[in-house]
């Protein structure tokens, strides 16, 4: 089976042209090829589908065999694997996912823009369960205070196709112990899908510094519904300006949100190498 592997600001992933490819045990095969000792090594595999009302349609799978519903930098990923494969003629690359429509665009030689649809704030549809008094579902979940052990967090909790949770910290990003807090966070209760979780430090009104705690993946380099949601909870707080740049491990990504509409998503994905899998 022939997959290419793909980085975008040190998130990687394995993507795999299935369209012609009858019928897989993805989950096992996204566990074997993520691997990073046994297998070829990623933050997950990228399929390409057929779709019947976009230029195809992209599934992600995470290391642990669980399926993603929304992927920002897997989507940028995608669209230059479309744009370089024939998939899309058009300026506009229009990708199905299980969190509706994406339209991606090449901005140049290094920069994917993403069109990542419209933050959810709601609790419901979060999901995420509060009981504090105050919080409805009128009312976005801004700095709900969350104690993990005797780290005592403050979340902000947004759904980009996703869910997400937004912590701002006074102490360096570096420091902070998110092998031990993230995957704490990950399945806390109050989280019925569990959550990816993302620390922040403010850098200026223009920058934004973060480390990201992966649902299902553990902590990566990089994640672009991560920074869409960083993003967003930073202006709900009014701590920045528009447009931002959050700094990961991996790269800096660009997220363009005024407070309404769509979040625009934007930076590179490149090719790493092609190969086979033996089955």
């Amino acid at each position: 089976m022939d997959f290419v592997k793909f980085q975008a600001t040190g998130n990687d992933f394995i993507l795999i042209d299935s369209r012609r490819i009858k019928r897989r045990e993805w989950p096992v095969l996204a566990k074997a090829m993520c691997h990073r000792n046994f297998g070829v090594g990623a933050d997950g595999i990228l399929l390409i589908s057929p779709s019947k009302v976009a230029d195809f349609y992209m599934r992600m799978f995470n290391p642990d065999g669980s399926e993603a519903e929304a992927c920002g930098n897997g989507l940028r990923c995608a669209a230059r694997y479309a744009k370089e494969n024939g998939l899309s003629s058009g300026a506009d690359i229009r990708i199905e996912t299980a969190a509706g429509m994406k339209i991606a665009r090449i901005k140049g030689d290094n920069s994917i823009q993403v069109a990542m649809g419209k933050p959810e704030l709601k609790p419901s549809a979060i999901p995420v369960i509060v009981n504090r008094k105050g919080v409805t579902e009128a009312s976005p979940v801004i700095d709900y205070p969350l104690t993990i052990d005797r780290t005592k967090l403050k979340i902000t909790c947004i759904a980009m196709g996703n869910p997400h949770a937004v912590c701002f910290l006074e102490q360096p990003v570096a420091g902070f112990p998110l092998a031990e807090v993230g995957p704490k966070v990950e399945r806390h209760s109050m989280f019925p899908n569990r959550v990816n979780f993302e620390i922040v430090n403010v850098i200026s009104r223009k920058k934004l510094g973060a480390r990201v705690w992966e649902r299902g993946a553990g902590e990566t380099l990089s994640c672009g519904t991560g920074a869409c949601a960083i993003a967003v909870a930073a202006r709900l707080k009014k701590l920045t300006d528009n447009p931002v740049d959050i700094i990961l491990p991996g790269g800096t990504l660009a997220v363009d949100w005024g407070g309404k509409g769509e979040v625009l998503l934007s930076g590179p994905a490149e090719v790493v190498f092609e190969g086979k899998w033996k089955d």
